[in-house]
């Protein structure tokens, strides 16, 4: 459990924020200058609030009433940069250790074998920082933090060095050690796709204040066309996998509201095996929760009634009266307008309940909206262009020409 109430004054700058988050990913998002790092530097420590307190995991890490402000080295937070901030005369080894030298050996609750094996970097223990990539580098960088067994992990925006390549793959690494480890993390982001992905509760900063917080598929849908910019709206849609169709190189994916089609197969992210000796109830085991052995270059089929988790912009979504017919597109999801949010500008909001109780926002002009005449109540039909959907952000799909 994370509660953050702080308060901060800069001569440019005034930060006022108040959040609580719980397990799993937590992201705080929002534009550049926003106040979204600075949260980060009060909650390790690096900087001390004119005013507030900071609680992680029951432990108070400052409450300035009470005269507590921690010093970082005692906040068991661990602490992960754009840039992987590595020393560079220590081998990869000596790194990932590092950081367990600050960390009481009773504390020391994280096994340095499974945050190997958990970020696939058994290879590369003996190497120097010099001659890794950016995704080995920032892999190696989460697993020090890892180690220092911290009750909180901070990530600053941890991909925003890396190329499209190297997100995509460092992405799953970070969802199997939130999965694995059960550590809370708080992950700073201004890249939409990544939140949506991650995250399962969103606070969104704008100028020093939490303009929204709630759950990442309420926070990212929004209803007003003023809470974020419209490329910014994103729907967070679960579906299953109903088949791949080999001879189109799609797959088709079942949702209570029609189906969904997706370029490229979806596969799951193989799984070497747990190494020997971490069977169930060993104490690897019950520190790493489901952990089942470290992402491969292998790809597994997922099997039919999986589930997938999309993220839909609001801007690649058209909305149609009546049944679409001889079109392109092949997804129409059912719905119904909830919501149009309008203003004196050229866009409306359009919200859609879709069937199976998943929302879907869609941006649209004012001008398609008076045309159709459409209002709260009507039955519409959410078209989304399959090549408008980013298959590297679905976990487990792949492109077979890639």
């Amino acid at each position: 459990m994370i509660e953050f109430d702080c308060r901060l004054a800069r001569p440019d700058f005034k930060l006022d924020v108040a959040f609580s988050a719980g397990q799993g990913v937590t992201a705080l998002f929002g534009p550049s200058g926003s106040g979204k790092s600075t949260v980060i530097r009060l909650i390790a420590g690096l900087e001390r609030p004119d005013d507030g307190r900071i609680v992680a995991d029951d432990a108070v890490l400052a409450d300035t009433a009470a005269g507590i402000v921690l010093p970082p080295h005692r906040r068991r937070i661990g602490l992960v940069f754009q840039d992987a901030q590595l020393f560079p005369h220590l081998s990869v080894r000596a790194n990932l250790t590092y950081g367990r030298w600050f960390t009481p050996r009773r504390e020391r609750a994280v096994p340095f074998d499974d945050v190997v094996q958990v970020l696939g970097i058994d290879r590369l223990l003996d190497r120097r920082p010099a001659t890794l990539s950016g995704g080995e580098r920032q892999r190696v960088a989460i697993g020090r933090a890892l180690l220092a067994s911290p009750r909180l992990l901070l990530m600053d925006e941890p991909l925003a060095s890396l190329d499209d390549a190297r997100k995509r793959e460092i992405l799953p690494f970070i969802e199997h050690l939130r999965d694995a480890f059960r550590i809370p993390i708080v992950y700073v982001s201004h890249a939409v796709d990544e939140v949506a992905r991650l995250a399962g509760h969103v606070v969104r900063l704008e100028a020093g204040r939490v303009a929204a917080a709630g759950p990442a598929s309420e926070i990212l849908a929004p209803t007003s066309l003023s809470t974020a910019s419209r490329f910014e709206a994103v729907s967070i849609l679960t579906a299953t996998v109903e088949r791949y169709d080999p001879a189109f190189a799609v797959t088709i994916l079942d949702h209570p509201a029609g189906r969904i089609i997706l370029p490229g197969h979806l596969g799951g992210t193989a799984m070497e095996p747990t190494p020997t000796g971490l069977g169930p109830g060993s104490p690897a085991t019950s520190q790493a929760g489901a952990m089942t052995g470290k992402p491969t270059d292998r790809t597994a089929s997922s099997p039919p009634g999986a589930l997938v988790r999309l993220s839909i912009r609001a801007t690649n979504v058209t909305l149609a009266v009546g049944r679409p017919s001889n079109l392109s597109i092949r997804t129409a999801l059912t719905g119904t307008v909830v919501h149009i949010a309008t203003d004196d500008g050229p866009f409306a909001l359009a919200t859609i309940a879709l069937r199976g109780g998943d929302r879907l926002t869609a941006y649209i002009t004012r001008l398609a909206a008076a045309e159709l005449g459409l209002d709260t109540g009507d039955e519409v039909h959410a078209l989304i262009k399959a090549v408008s959907l980013d298959e590297r952000m679905v976990p487990g799909l792949q492109i077979p020409s890639e």
